[in-house]
């Protein structure tokens, strides 16, 4: 290890078929076995273990908890090699950072090992510098640490830096992080390409990134090419049981998003599950043209995010600040079996801002969403927006609004995409207090959305769809006049009640209570459009809470 001087911003600049249990299987295809583990890497045996403790010296050999190294700064001079282990005092303070730089590690059989012995974990001060840096090379495990940094209004680093500039393609591989915290950085962890050699069977575990500036966690690479629209700097990047949290944003940061929980840009294949992002965006700023979200991806095709929790997240302006979302030149990505409450945005959103074809084969379903839009009421629980979305699926999710003082009524799904391609709005609860059950543009009218088998209510005001030019006073009246909430030529749909447990438009509180249905709703339970046996549709194997599926299907999340 060298002292590194170098490090990355956090610079994820947004740019702004049929699935089912396929997308799970292709994005969970390769590296990563059931349970999350990393197949095909071998058992090793460190080659060398080095010790660092307060009490040490440095002129120690450092080669037993005897006889240590005192210092970080000397740990970091040494080079290591595959299976080789460096060891802080566990309980203790080592100010300095470490960087692993090409023709150190490298090896993803026998991996350099970066921890804590003893009791605890060990922290690494980086008060002026990066925390860990990987630089060109792979082949690492990170593990029981604590890295905190100079606090968010002075960092300009990054508390875990993986960043590569080689030229040549493939990826480097192995790089694990569990059971570590991260604060006081700009960013808590930057996954990083300035061309197509990122990095691989890169997983993530067991770790809170939170109290940073930017960022929790982001990967990025070189802006998406529709000319060689397959590239991607990363791949098999697995996130599980992460948490994101108070990552504040810059009130200064005038011409970029800051407050992210977790992004994932330029990556084939990921996994997102487990993890939560909360109360990010706190200080983000308010005169930036772009916010923030809890959970989204860019750039990237495969991805499944599940399982998942994002609220109370915020945004400086009424610019972004939603749950989950996938963003421009997502594809074949599953976001399934998440819930999304209190964020200034929508709880979930799809969205691109290109006139490319690279937003397309996504999936929605099984998610739960309420009492989001507290700052932008527009985009509604469930936002459809942008410019080209082709393929997008979105069924069987539960969405219920609830109105604030002092902000307009909002809607369960706004739907303004101006080129429409094969839109599929199914077996979906949408629940408002007062306003407008779908807020659609006109562009939804031209024959390429599809909306079927939904339960559409609103608890205090009058039923009202917008769609188009035209507002719908009832189920039978859109019906009839838009040819939507038709199988066949036969009526589908609802308008009953969900009757939650809780009531007809709860806020949110306890999910295991709010959002079940009540005994006599078991109409809905079972209510929903047959995917498979109608259009081909694999629904998948559970629900929200994991009951598993069979027919009849019901209408939202929860059987």
């Amino acid at each position: 290890m060298r002292r590194g001087t170098r490090a990355r911003t956090a610079r994820a600049a947004r740019t702004a078929g049929v699935l089912g249990t396929a997308v799970a299987a292709a994005v969970l295809a390769g590296p990563f076995l059931a349970g999350g583990c990393l197949a095909n890497t071998p058992h090793y045996t460190p080659y060398h273990t080095y010790y660092v403790s307060p009490a040490g010296d440095d002129r120690n050999d450092g080669r037993s908890p005897a006889h240590p190294w005192r210092t970080l700064g000397h740990a970091d001079n040494q080079a290591y090699q595959p299976g080789d282990q460096l060891l802080l005092e566990g309980g203790k303070r080592f100010r300095g950072s470490l960087e692993l730089r090409r023709g150190e590690a490298g090896r993803a059989d026998r991996p350099v090992v970066v921890g804590s012995y003893g009791d605890g974990r060990a922290t690494i001060e980086a008060r002026n510098s990066t925390g860990i840096r990987i630089y060109d090379t792979a082949g690492v495990d990170i593990r029981d640490l604590t890295l905190v940094g100079a606090g968010t209004a002075r960092t300009t680093h990054t508390g875990i830096d993986l960043y590569s500039d080689l030229p040549q393609d493939g990826k480097l591989r192995h790089v694990t992080v569990s059971r570590v915290d991260v604060s006081g950085f700009r960013a808590g962890m930057q996954i990083g390409a300035k061309g197509r050699r990122g990095f691989g069977d890169v997983r993530i575990a067991q770790t809170a990134f939170h109290d940073n500036k930017d960022v929790g966690l982001v990967a990025y690479g070189a802006d998406y090419g529709p000319a060689t629209p397959w590239t991607y700097a990363h791949e098999d990047i697995a996130v599980v049981q992460v948490q994101a949290y108070r990552n504040t944003g810059d009130p200064k940061a005038a011409h970029r998003h800051t407050g992210d929980g977790i992004i994932l840009g330029s990556v084939q294949r990921a996994r997102v599950e487990r993890s939560s992002a909360h109360d990010n965006g706190t200080r983000a700023s308010k005169t930036s043209l772009e916010g923030p979200v809890g959970i989204w991806t860019y750039d990237s095709t495969q991805v499944l995010i599940e399982g998942n929790s994002s609220y109370r997240n915020h945004s400086g302006n009424k610019i972004d600040g939603g749950g989950i979302g996938l963003d421009s030149n997502v594809s074949r990505t599953l976001v399934q079996y998440n819930l999304a409450f209190g964020n200034d945005g929508p709880g979930f959103h799809a969205y691109s801002s290109k006139t490319n074809t690279a937003h397309h084969d996504n999936v929605f379903r099984f998610n739960v969403s309420s009492s989001n839009g507290r700052k932008k009421w527009e985009g509604g629980e469930f936002d459809l927006h942008g410019v080209r979305l082709r393929n997008l699926y979105v069924y069987n999710n539960t969405l219920v609004t609830t109105d604030a003082p002092g902000r307009p009524p909002m809607t369960a799904i706004r739907y303004i995409t101006k080129q429409p391609e094969n839109i599929v709005l199914r077996n979906n609860i949408l629940v408002t207090e007062t306003g407008p059950i779908i807020s659609a543009s006109k562009a939804a009218v031209a024959g390429k959305v599809a909306v079927q088998g939904n339960t559409y209510y609103t608890a205090e005001g009058k039923w009202a769809l917008d769609w188009g030019a035209h507002t719908y006073g009832s189920l039978a009246a859109f019906r009839d006049k838009s040819g939507q909430e038709k199988v066949d030529g036969k009526p589908a749909g609802s308008d009953q009640a969900p009757c939650f447990r809780g009531g007809d438009a709860p806020a949110v509180t306890r999910v295991d209570r709010v959002w079940l249905l009540a005994p006599e709703c078991r109409a809905l339970a079972g209510g929903g459009l047959d995917l498979h046996a109608l259009f081909g549709l694999d629904p998948g194997p559970q629900d929200y809470y994991g009951s598993p599926l069979k027919a009849p299907l019901p209408v939202g999340a929860i059987r």
